[in-house]
C-alpha cells in the first residue's frame, strides 16, 4: 500500500514538473499576424551604388484575434523572433539569391501594430552570389542566364514569433517588387 502511495505521489510530482508555465495555459482562441503596412519601399537598387544592404523605411504587423466576439489578452501577444524575406523572379530569369533570415525581436499585442523601421531585406551575401552579383561592372553588368541589365525579383517577407501561451504563429508574405540594375 505504501508503495502503491508513494508511486502516485511521484507520477502526480513528475506531472507538475513537466508542466511549462507558458504552455499550460491557452491564449483563448488565436492569433492571426498580418503585413498591414510599408513605407518606404525600395523600388530599385544599383548594385555598385549601393553598400549591400536594402532596407524597408518602415514596416507594421498587425495582430489579429481570430475570434472577433473575444477580448484580447496578454497570453495572446505574440513576441516575435525572427523574420525572412524569400524571393522569385519577376522576370525571364530562374535564378534566385539566397533567402535572407535575421533574428528580430519585438513583441505584437493582442489586436495592436507592431512596427520596425529601417528593416534589412537583403544584404551582401544576396548581392555576392549570381544572379545579382552579375550586375558588378567588374562582372560584365548584366544576368548571365537572361541577357539583361536588370533583374526584377518579388520580394516576400514572413515574420515569425509565438504567443505567450507558447502557439507559434506566423504572418502571411507581404510582398513587393525590386529592380535591381548596374
Amino acid at each position: 500500500m505504501r508503495a502503491v502511495k508513494l508511486f502516485l505521489i511521484s507520477l502526480v510530482a513528475v506531472g507538475f514538473l513537466a508542466c511549462e508555465s507558458r504552455t499550460d495555459r491557452t491564449d483563448g482562441g488565436g492569433i492571426i499576424l498580418s503585413i498591414s503596412d510599408f513605407d518606404g519601399l525600395p523600388i530599385a537598387v544599383a548594385v555598385n551604388a549601393g553598400n549591400g544592404f536594402v532596407q524597408l523605411g518602415e514596416i507594421q504587423v498587425t495582430s489579429v484575434i481570430k475570434d472577433p466576439n473575444l477580448v484580447g489578452s496578454a497570453l495572446m501577444n505574440v513576441e516575435i523572433s525572427s523574420f525572412e524575406v524569400t524571393y522569385t523572379r519577376a522576370d525571364t530569369g530562374t535564378r534566385l539569391p539566397p533567402k535572407f533570415v535575421r533574428g528580430l525581436f519585438g513583441v505584437v499585442p493582442a489586436g495592436g501594430v507592431f512596427t520596425v523601421e529601417n528593416l534589412p531585406v537583403m544584404a551582401p551575401e544576396q548581392f555576392d552570389v549570381p544572379p545579382l552579383s552579375d550586375l558588378f561592372f567588374q562582372n560584365g553588368g548584366f544576368d548571365k542566364e537572361t541577357g539583361d541589365t536588370r533583374i526584377i525579383l518579388n520580394c516576400h517577407i514572413r515574420f515569425f514569433g509565438r504567443t505567450l501561451s507558447g502557439d507559434a504563429v506566423i504572418s502571411e508574405p507581404g510582398n513587393f517588387t525590386l529592380t535591381i540594375t548596374p
